[in-house]
């Protein structure tokens, strides 16, 4: 028995159809699911109990880190003053570049190559490398010999593994950031303290394995006089500590870290405005 032409014709068109529609009913419930997640968001950042939660904010940042670190900026009293970051992916998302966009100067350290060239930047230095005990303190130095400064005022570190070991080093060796902004393993609840075993070679795998909780981290910063400020609604993925020295401008803040705490969110949006572009980003490192 043969199908007649026609109808051949007929259910070729009609599964075009269907798929078609399928496709749309996928657009369309992705629309849903990012409207559904940027009203939790808002809603769970003005019901923290901490306030600087109410900053949260995205432009270059993976969620709402961006607006969370430049309040902490404001109430610091910096306007423009010198970062650097420890793990910035390709470059187009990460925890500074917002800070660059503002005129800063910085310099950044990554594994991953960046997706642009930054050879005559000035203001922004990149250096690339597998990052480890050994090596971390020379690209540290590099880098602060580029901003011909002792210290900075804010630092960033993502490296999705010997996270705690890397900055225990950075603070002992007298790095004293105003602002220090880490990874935190979010699946460990307070009071539970747990850090991974130092491996040079570590590679994230996807799974829990990875960096240091929470609790963890609060105790590494104290011994070095650094108070923990906030914990991004968003994700739960970054904490935010700030040098003792400066804590009178966060006396709004709750001290109880069960009260700063964020469990895991790892659902991000599918789409923030529009996607990144690298002449969006030429055009703010000038």
């Amino acid at each position: 028995m043969f199908i007649k032409q026609n109808t051949l014709e007929s259910l070729q068109s009609r599964l075009q159809e269907l798929a078609a529609g399928q496709v749309r009913v996928e657009v369309e419930s992705s629309k849903i699911y990012d409207l559904l997640l940027q009203f939790q968001t808002r809603q769970l950042q003005l019901q923290h109990a901490n306030p600087l939660n109410r900053f949260g904010r995205r432009c270059f940042s993976q969620s709402d880190e961006d607006g969370i670190t430049l309040e902490i900026l404001r109430r610091l009293g910096v306007e423009k003053g010198t970062f650097a970051e420890i793990g910035v992916g390709d470059g187009r998302e990460n925890n500074t570049l917002v800070l660059a966009a503002l005129g800063w100067q910085g310099f950044w350290v990554g594994g991953e190559p960046l997706a642009y060239e930054l050879s005559e930047n000035k203001r922004l230095k990149f250096f690339n490398g597998w990052v480890n005990l050994d090596n971390l303190g020379g690209f540290v130095e590099s880098g602060l010999t580029f901003l011909n400064k002792p210290q900075v005022d804010v630092l960033s570190l993502d490296l999705d593994g010997n996270d705690y070991y890397l900055i225990e080093q950075l603070l002992e060796k007298g790095l004293h950031a105003k602002l220090f902004i880490v990874e935190y393993n979010a699946k460990f609840l307070p009071p539970i303290e747990f850090c991974i075993d130092y491996n040079p070679q570590h590679a994230w795998a996807g799974d829990d394995y990875f960096g240091a909780s929470l609790t963890s981290f609060v105790k590494l910063f104290k011994r070095f006089d650094y108070t923990l400020v906030c914990c991004n609604s968003h994700s739960g993925a970054n904490a935010f500590f700030v040098h003792n020295a400066h804590i009178q401008y966060f006396s709004d803040i709750p001290t109880d870290i069960n009260a700063l705490y964020v469990e895991p969110r790892y659902f991000l949006a599918n789409k923030f405005g529009h996607p990144v572009s690298i002449q969006t980003i030429k055009q703010v490192l000038k």
